[in-house]
């Protein structure tokens, strides 16, 4: 009778990781797109060296009058202005490597590692598109979202009791969503002209695949953009995360504002800068510093929310 050699525990380990596939791609947990930069113009004025940043404002003030030949008492027209600051705050982060680690990449010719690096970056873009969007209170940072004055409305409801969009007719929608464009402009007296349209996924998901009538080969995205005055493709209606749950009792929002620098910015003075690698036991450490003061909207009444969608 033939009989066979058991392996032990350690020959029986390495038997088992020769007959291993080891496949060459990585399947890494996904996350969310960070969209901030793309939506809010960013400015990088000031470097790391500045701890706050003040923009001015400036109103005129005075009208004239009707007055008689002998008048001494004429009106006076002035200027008054008012500034705004605030503060820049550090964001850190680091990575890092093992002296072992790094012997046997010189010895085996492999680069070290690039996934630590790639999410120590992560980790400060998350931190900045947070904060774009939310700000931090505790730390002085203003968010679009957490703007006081950016003024906000609610929707009406529809035919069918609620202000929910999947309970509402194309027609009730497409009020709501001119409805708030048009609050814009006239509130401002035409001075402001909003181009960008912000929902959250499943309202952009719904109006991107709901015909805008039982006969119609067209949406209701796709009607909207067509027949408005301020929006010019369905490019400028952008699906959000952020606005899920964002409204007064976590309800869904959604915003519309002009999306250009002279009307707000996201302030980052100081991008993300990697220094020397340093010792710290038996571990080479990479620090990184960004530098970051929230989104500063210039002109509030640019935008408007709108909850309960």
């Amino acid at each position: 009778m033939q009989t066979f050699k058991l392996l032990d525990a350690p020959q029986g380990a390495f038997f088992q990781r020769e007959l291993e596939l080891i496949k060459s791609q990585s399947y890494d947990v996904q996350y969310a797109d960070l969209i901030a930069r793309s939506l809010f113009p960013v400015s990088n004025e000031g470097g790391f060296a500045i701890t706050s940043i003040t923009y001015r404002s400036y109103d005129k003030v005075g009208a004239a009058k009707l007055i008689n030949n002998y008048a001494k008492d004429l009106p006076r027209a002035d200027v008054g202005g008012k500034e705004v600051t605030i503060p820049v705050k550090e964001a850190g982060t680091s990575y890092g490597y093992t002296v072992k680690e790094i012997a046997a990449s010189q010895l085996t010719g492999r680069s070290l590692d690039q996934q630590r690096a790639n999410a120590s970056r992560r980790s400060v873009e998350e931190l900045i598109n947070d904060i774009a969007f939310n700000g931090r209170t505790d730390a002085g940072l203003p968010g679009f979202l957490s703007n006081p004055n950016i003024p906000t409305v609610t929707v009406v409801n529809g035919a069918g009791g609620t202000p929910q969009w999947t309970t509402k007719t194309p027609d009730e929608i497409l009020f709501d969503i001119n409805d708030l464009f048009g609050d814009i402009f006239e509130n401002t007296k035409m001075k402001e002209r909003a181009d960008t349209l912000l929902l959250p996924p499943t309202n952009w998901n719904y109006i991107a695949s709901t015909p805008r009538a039982s006969n119609s080969d067209t949406t209701i995205l796709q009607y909207i953009v067509q027949n408005s005055p301020f929006l010019n493709s369905v490019d400028d209606v952008i699906p959000v995360n952020e606005l899920v749950g964002a409204g007064t009792g976590g309800v869904n929002i959604m915003v519309a504002y002009t999306r250009r620098p002279d009307k707000l910015q996201l302030e980052i003075p100081g991008e993300l800068q990697y220094f020397a690698p340093q010792e710290q036991g038996l571990e080479i450490v990479i620090p990184g510093m960004a530098s970051i003061a929230g989104v500063n909207v210039y002109y509030p009444l640019s935008a408007a929310v709108a909850e309960d969608i």
